[in-house]
């Protein structure tokens, strides 16, 4: 099993969640991820809100996590994400985990919220292994 460091090296690598989003991988193991974010002006709508883009970001970042650290190579299928209130607070925490894996899909479950424990966003997502690591 990876290391909570080897994961974050190699998910160093994208990008756009973690430079330019910030997202952070805070806890992980394989089939399920604990990633969060702070919030800032960037991650913002023109009212002011948490911009769905941003929510969706760490979503789908913590389902990467969650189905790429163990033992085989994953990408999304599908995803899909519900919006179920506005961010109060100041950092988003996604908890990714699988429900089921079969030979060659799974099925993911990702419930977001803010660190005062408001619900923002349900994703669930099919990934496709693509090979084993």
């Amino acid at each position: 099993m990876k290391s909570l460091d080897e994961i974050r090296e190699y998910f160093s690598g994208d990008l756009f969640a973690t430079k330019a989003a910030g997202a952070v991988i805070d806890e992980a193991e394989d089939g399920f991820a604990r990633c969060s974010m702070e919030l800032s002006d960037i991650h913002r709508n023109a009212r002011g809100a948490v911009m769905g883009g941003a929510i969706f970001t760490l979503a789908d970042f913590a389902f990467a996590v969650a189905a790429n650290c163990g033992e085989k190579s994953v990408v999304t299928l599908t995803s899909q994400i519900s919006y179920l209130g506005t961010a109060k607070g100041g950092r988003l925490i996604a908890e990714a985990k699988r429900v089921k894996q079969g030979r060659s899909t799974g099925y993911y479950t990702v419930s977001v919220r803010d660190e005062l424990g408001t619900p923002v966003a349900e994703v669930t997502g099919t990934g496709f292994v693509v090979q084993s690591k």
